[in-house]
């Protein structure tokens, strides 16, 4: 064991308790990920100069598709957390499926479910699903960095048993010192993969070439999530599987590899000004 160990800081989960009414750290993550998601959309979407003449929604198309995301962030995240990580017990425990704000939600599961929203959304109406995708990839670290602060919070999600200097003993992980590997994902996933996305958006065009960001912010967050799970504990009811993998890559290499063909593909096809101007010169 080091000779330090820090503290960890015991936030209590519930902000507000008013009777059965009560506001947690989890809910407020999900709600401030959500509204500052949809606040950087709608500039996205409003500022013309990153889309050249690519057509995208307009910010009350967005307006209305806030709605759908949350639904399917909710939604997949749930139950893609019942499927993939503790399926026997919700089996036995069916009441327990809905008790979101307890925790355990599945990031996996929720992308999946916003995935379902937006391929719903532009069919309804008439949008190009890519650029869906590409508002969505740079919108989601927002609420990811929030939604790892509040695991960390949570005291829920943490390391492998440590020896760094920043080793943390969390509550109800056993007497070692442990990685806080709720705030590497917060870092890595959020912040880091934010400048990126924003530097392919901003710096790189990924707008105007339909399928770019999202595939960036695919193939970023499998390797980052990846790296991570390298200090991160496995649920204890899966632990590790063959060769020392986890369910966290396990389900982040199909993401790894369809964000790389994603991304190489838009890079491979013209920008929207080009392709819209041999259209105009035909």
């Amino acid at each position: 064991m080091p000779l330090f160990v820090l503290p960890f800081p015991a936030i209590d989960p519930v902000l507000i308790e008013v009777g059965p009414l009560a506001v947690r750290w989890y809910a407020l993550a999900y709600i401030a990920g959500i509204l500052l998601g949809w606040r950087y959309m709608r500039r996205l979407v409003a500022n013309e100069r990153l889309w050249a003449r690519t057509p995208h929604p307009s910010p009350l198309d967005i307006d209305d598709f806030v709605i759908w995301a949350t639904l399917g962030i909710i939604l997949g995240g749930r139950i893609g957390y019942v499927l993939f990580y503790n399926l026997a017990y919700f089996l036995s425990n069916p009441a327990e499926i809905l008790a979101i704000w307890s925790g355990g939600m599945s990031f996996h599961g929720g992308f999946l479910g916003v995935v379902a929203a937006m391929v719903l959304f532009s069919w309804r109406r008439g949008l190009s699903v890519l650029t869906l995708f590409d508002l969505a990839g740079a919108t989601a670290p927002i609420g990811l960095f929030f939604g790892r602060i509040a695991n960390f919070i949570n005291g829920e999600l943490w390391g492998r048993a440590s020896d760094v200097p920043w080793a943390m003993v969390f509550p109800g992980a056993g007497p070692e010192p442990r990685h806080p590997s709720q705030l590497y994902e917060a870092a890595l996933e959020g912040i880091v993969l934010f400048l990126v996305v924003r530097l392919v958006t901003h710096r790189f065009g990924g707008l105007a070439r339909p399928g770019l960001t999202a595939g960036v912010f695919a193939a970023g967050y499998g390797l980052a999530r990846s790296f991570v799970e390298l200090f991160r504990m496995p649920d204890a009811h899966i632990g590790f599987l063959a060769g020392g993998l986890t369910m966290g890559i396990l389900l982040s290499v199909p993401m790894i590899v369809a964000g790389l063909a994603l991304a190489i593909w838009a890079l491979r096809r013209p920008p929207a000004r080009e392709a819209a101007a041999e259209g105009d010169n035909r």
